[in-house]
């Protein structure tokens, strides 16, 4: 039995890496530019800068999220459960534009229990920008707020407009009454389960990893955002700063890609479901290496065109500039936070402009939709189309006024 000892562990497992883990291609394929000589500089300047540039900063954005979202959540919740539909939306916008997927799936929660209406559900989905959120507010903090100020006033005003339109109770009828026990009886039984379960210890371990990683981590970062010569610093070489990087990434890149079966197309974009008793910084790795993941396949993706293809972004620009806010509006209808986390990668890349940003971030519905679209897809489609039409508005009035 030469494989019994590596299959008492199911991270290792030959039979659960086939084909479950289908996500291990990404690291595969990264192992294999790294060793191609053509390929191996490009890529580990694609490590180096998705890790300290990246992933320590989205790590802090994700820890202060962490540390206080649920208490946000439990009082807006709870003051809301007489307000008026107007307040609502104000309410949904609000949840919505914080960071991250878990504000726009209470308001859909909501309001399949009938304590919002649905111009709430179109505020929500129109102010939210999902994981691509953190890439942002941590790599250009100043167009993170300004864009989420702009989904706040968008999502309300399309929340208002909605529900003076339809009325709050538009398509509810559509959300099946044994659609709605199902998901209460697994939403039930899901929390008993998660009481019982206890956290894997690797994600202990990748937890205890980001907690002492982050500070020193944004620091290096910090220090290279200020062009400040780190190596000479630390009395080290360039490569080996540039090389711990490129290593601390693609571990956390490894570890995402066997956390999770990949099952349905939800499986591969939509971030990790947590224990509800896991710890700050264990939902901070789990979102984190997600984040970074897909911030290095953007990345690499537009390097090796460029590198192979003789890219030329001013030609692309004149080209395709009328069309990129389109664009960037029908990736964000994508549902998951994988592809818009693509859209900000090019964005902060600079192979998109600032429209296609705005038009993705409107449009985006994060993983909400997935929910959504299991206890209604009328109501998904209806919703996904009206976050759609503000966001062409916002990104083409961009483009034709300052692009």
């Amino acid at each position: 039995m030469p494989f019994s000892l590596l299959d008492k562990f199911d991270v290792f497992s030959l039979r659960s890496l086939v084909p479950h883990y289908r996500r291990l291609l990404i690291p595969i394929i990264i192992m294999v530019l790294l060793v191609n000589a053509e390929t191996r500089s490009l890529t580990m300047s694609v490590l180096a800068d998705a890790f300290w540039q990246v992933a320590v900063f989205v790590a802090a954005t994700l820890a202060v999220y962490h540390l206080f979202a649920d208490k946000i959540y439990q009082l807006t919740i709870a003051k809301n459960k007489r307000h008026q539909a107007s307040r609502q939306v104000v309410i949904a916008s609000v949840l919505g534009v914080l960071p991250g997927c878990g504000g726009a799936i209470v308001v859909i929660t909501q309001y399949v229990s009938g304590r919002m209406g649905f111009g709430a559900v179109a505020a929500v989905l129109t102010s939210t920008m999902g994981d691509a959120a953190f890439l942002l507010l941590a790599a250009e903090p100043l167009t993170g707020l300004g864009v989420a100020l702009m989904s706040l006033i968008v999502g309300i005003l399309s929340g208002l407009a909605v529900n003076r339109i339809h009325g709050p109770d538009f398509l509810r009828k559509t959300v099946v009454d044994n659609a709605i026990s199902d998901q209460c009886s697994q939403c039930s039984s899901s929390r008993s389960s998660a009481h019982r379960q206890t956290v894997p210890r690797r994600l202990r371990y990748q937890g205890l990893a980001w907690q002492w990683l982050m500070l020193p981590g944004a620091t290096v970062g910090l220090m290279m955002a200020a062009q400040v010569d780190v190596a000479g610093v630390f009395s080290v070489s360039d490569i080996h700063v540039s090389a711990l990087g490129a290593l601390f990434a693609l571990t956390f890149i490894f570890l995402w890609s066997v956390t999770r079966e990949v099952t349905n197309f939800e499986s591969i974009v939509a971030e990790d479901k947590k224990l509800k008793q896991s710890k700050a910084f264990q939902k901070v790795a789990l979102d984190t290496n997600f984040v970074t993941s897909w911030v290095v396949m953007a990345f690499l993706s537009f390097e090796l065109v460029m590198h192979y293809g003789q890219f030329d972004l001013t030609n692309a620009f004149k080209l395709f500039g009328a069309a990129a806010p389109l664009m960037g509006v029908l990736v964000g209808m994508i549902p998951g936070c994988g592809p818009q986390i693509i859209t900000t990668s090019l964005y902060l890349s600079g192979a998109i402009p600032l429209s296609a940003q705005l038009g993705n971030a409107i449009s985006n519905d994060g993983d909400a939709l997935f929910p959504a679209i299991a206890l209604s897809p009328k109501v998904a489609i209806v919703a996904t189309l009206y976050s759609a039409i503000p966001a062409l508005i916002v990104a083409y009035g961009y483009y034709f006024v300052f692009e």
